[in-house]
């Protein structure tokens, strides 16, 4: 086991994706059908055998410290390996976290306590897969204090990144967060792209102890890591960018920030493709859950005519009944129940969601527990759809959630009527 600490920030209020954040984290939001966004996190950290793993917590959390503790048990405490979530205790000042380097810095007795070689830092909503293992193995061959992940985006995308700027031997010695002007500095992996920042910082422990000091005693300072560390980082300390190798295994790399409506919608429907861009299905690289206790899924009144339970191009998590309704390149989450002659195309339908009979669906998100009433018609009259309170964003993805607690359970299979 790697002598490295992993520090997973999972506090964010995730305002862009309300509102499936209304009542949960965001790195607790169902993803895939049956996991959740911070599982992606946690097993690349797993995999790549680090083992000490502490998940800072803030909004909300209390979905996802159950879903911590309910489904990632399989570490050994007697091996010294751990997941520890540990919320906010305004253990150094009296506000809750100013930012992401505030939030490190908080709880910088309990890095001290580990006594680790380094300290890698990620954040918990992002979609991908990655040898941290490799990156670690880069930084000490190139003798770096500070190395940051940097994976290759086109130079029309860089206002929407941190861009690294670095010398012939991977020496980072410029940074520039969202640049707004059309002349981002080339990636020398790559000269007709730019190097961006994924968030993922391995730092040895003594600079980032004494880094994080020095920006808290800034008053000036957003303690913000990418917009007043990372420059702290860039004069003070050798650091070193490493480019993302990407285990997917597809021409394209992989990896989705899915803090907008927009981003989490399109990263699910990546999943569906008839040849999807992201890999579920590979034994080498698995992606753990906590695995909820579900009956096999189950489609009912085959050749019916219009009465045909069916799904095409989807994702079918256990314990899901389509009752004679058409799924078209869909993820329906567990506990799902699709009523007759409904057609539901090109959606998300989250835990225990109901669709009543005769309904139509297109291009929607469909939060937990909610029971569509029978002949709705959702995403195909956007203006409707923002008139009856729905969330529409810019790109005509309608999001229905509960008012109510979105995870409440509903009545058990056994009762419910066929049909």
């Amino acid at each position: 086991m790697e002598n490295v600490l992993a520090i997973l920030m999972a506090g964010g209020v995730g305002e862009r994706l309300f509102p499936l954040t209304q009542h949960t984290a965001k790195p607790a939001v169902p993803f895939g059908g049956i996991y959740r966004v911070i599982d992606f996190t946690l097993s690349n950290c797993i995999n790549s055998d680090i083992r000490r793993i502490i998940v800072l917590t803030q909004y909300k959390a209390l979905e996802l410290t159950r879903h911590i503790r309910d489904g990632w048990t399989i570490l050994s405490p007697e091996l010294g390996e751990y997941i520890e979530v540990i919320p906010p205790m305004r253990r150094i000042h009296a506000d809750w976290y100013l930012g992401t380097a505030d939030c490190v810095f908080q709880n910088i007795q309990s890095v001290v306590a580990e006594n680790p070689e380094q300290v890698l830092v990620l954040a918990a909503d992002h979609i991908y897969k990655m040898n941290y293992h490799t990156m670690i193995s880069w930084h000490r061959e190139h003798g770096a204090e500070v190395t940051l992940a940097t994976i290759q985006v086109s130079p029309e995308e860089a206002g929407r990144f941190g861009i690294v700027e670095m010398d012939a031997e991977h020496r980072v010695v410029g940074f520039e967060e969202k640049p707004e002007h059309g002349h981002p500095v080339r990636s020398i992996f790559n000269p007709s792209m730019v190097s961006a920042s994924m968030g993922v910082y391995l730092i040895n422990t003594e600079v980032m102890l004494r880094t994080l000091k020095e920006d808290a005693e800034d008053p000036n300072s957003s303690h913000d890591f990418g917009r007043d560390v990372i420059p702290r980082w860039i004069q003070q300390a050798r650091v070193v960018a490493y480019d993302f190798t990407d285990l997917n295994d597809k021409s394209v790399k992989y990896w989705r920030d899915v803090g907008t409506l927009e981003a989490y919608y399109d990263a699910n429907m990546d999943l569906v493709s008839v040849i999807p861009e992201f890999n579920l299905y590979d034994r080498r690289w698995p992606i753990r859950t906590h695995m909820l206790q579900q009956p096999p899924a189950k489609f009912l009144f085959a050749q019916e005519g219009r009465r045909m339970g069916v799904a095409i191009d989807s994702i079918v998590s256990g314990g899901c009944i389509v009752s004679g309704g058409r799924v078209v390149r869909s993820v329906l989450s567990p506990g799902v129940r699709i009523n007759s002659y409904c057609e539901v195309e090109s959606s998300i339908l989250m835990h225990e969601a109901e669709v009543g009979r005769y309904s139509r669906i297109r291009r929607a998100i469909i939060g937990s527990g909610v029971k569509i009433p029978e002949s709705s018609v959702i995403g195909y009259d956007l203006e409707e759809d923002r008139a009856k309170g729905y969330t529409v964003t810019e790109s005509g993805i309608v999001v229905v959630c509960n008012q109510e607690e979105i995870y409440t359970r509903q009545e058990p299979y056994t009762n419910r009527q066929v049909g």
